[in-house]
């Protein structure tokens, strides 16, 4: 009883002094002796403390009012009303702390805070010890750069299916978002597929630095899923399908020779290339396209040197290759480099080729 009527008596010494800068002083008091007695006192006498204090904040200065928040936010028994109230401050020293620290904060208020206040104020709630789903969705939908980087690198941070699609899509032009997001031991794995899927060559070595295993592992994955969705849509494909007419009886008759390969890739038909180069070198059908669509000319090189075609016909596919631009320098490059790799290295690569394709054909485990 003591101690509530020293409550009520600090709280009426408050309200009547009209120095702004002794009130400063005496909410901390008064919220210090609300800590020390808080499962003491009436519910009555809570909303009084509640309803006092927010009238006592609205017309201290904003110094008096960060400090004021810096402290309650580290209180174990602030009341819920004044903790909204400098939570939802417009100015962001004041509500900082509370966004940032205070345990007694309801998700509802740290919502709305997300929802609706600056990128300031997203940035301190994204620092949290922890954060719900209904939180973290309307950080990474709402938030900059900044508070999009900082919820994806905080451990404590709880992420819904939205908030990691989200996530994902944001990471597709932004490398250091996308390493954050594949950091986060708990992402679902459809999602790791995609942000490995859709990286750059230089983000996924970046990947694969921060987590070897995992990447060897999705890049495995994503290899064996590119694959049936290449065959699916090569399938599907009118030009493979006339290709496949023309080569197969070639092929057949006996006549799918190193001659008619020369005269497909020099007549620049890719589909008939790819399909007759399958064949001259027992490889799959997707692993020929996918050469004559990568930047770089070495598996080609390897490919022509295993089956012995002459560099006339090999110069005739690396012009068809995408890109297609290749300057004079740039096929004396490659003649040296195939004038100097050796038939049997290059068999073993194509073996190695094939024990591959058979092991992605497998399918994921």
């Amino acid at each position: 009883m003591i101690a509530n009527q020293s409550l009520v008596d600090e709280l009426e010494t408050a309200i009547a002094n009209a120095d702004v800068g002794r009130r400063a002083a005496i909410l901390r008091r008064v919220a210090d002796l609300f800590a020390s007695t808080s499962g003491n006192i009436s519910n009555e006498q809570t909303v009084l403390f509640d309803d006092v204090l927010q009238q006592l904040v609205d017309e201290i200065e904003v110094s008096a009012r960060a400090c004021f928040a810096e402290y309650l936010a580290q209180s174990p028994a602030a009341p819920p009303r004044i903790l909204r109230r400098l939570a939802l401050d417009d100015v962001i020293d004041v509500a900082r702390p509370v966004l940032s620290h205070s345990e007694q904060l309801d998700e509802v208020t740290l919502a709305e805070g997300a929802r609706t206040k600056s990128q300031a104020h997203l940035l301190a709630i994204s620092i949290r010890k922890t954060i719900p789903e209904s939180v973290t969705d309307i950080l990474v939908e709402r938030g900059n750069r900044e508070v999009a980087l900082s919820t994806a690198a905080n451990p404590g941070a709880s992420f819904s299916e939205s908030g990691y699609s989200s996530l994902v899509r944001r990471s597709s032009d932004d490398d250091d978002l996308a390493v954050c997001t594949w950091s986060r031991h708990e992402i679902p794995r459809r999602y790791l597929l995609k942000l490995f899927a859709d990286a750059s060559d230089s983000l996924k070595r970046r990947l694969s630095k921060e987590d070897p295993r995992k990447a060897a592992r999705i890049a495995d994955i994503v290899s064996r899923a590119s694959n049936r969705l290449q065959a699916q849509t090569r399938e599907g494909s009118a030009d493979f399908a006339r290709a496949r007419a023309l080569v197969q009886p070639l092929d057949e008759a006996g006549k799918l020779d190193e001659a008619a390969l020369f005269d497909f890739a020099s007549a620049e038909k890719f589909a008939e290339t790819v399909l007759a180069l399958s064949v001259i070198c027992d490889l799959p059908v997707g692993l020929i396209e996918r050469a004559l669509v990568e930047e770089r000319s070495e598996q080609l090189l390897v490919l022509a040197k295993a089956a012995s075609l002459s560099w006339k016909t090999t110069k005739a596919i690396l012009l068809l290759q995408a890109p297609a631009e290749k300057s004079t320098a740039d096929l004396d490059r490659l003649l040296e480099t195939f004038l100097r790799l050796r038939p049997e290295t290059a068999g073993q690569a194509v073996q190695f080729y094939r024990l591959r394709e058979r092991s992605l054909a497998g399918g994921p485990n």
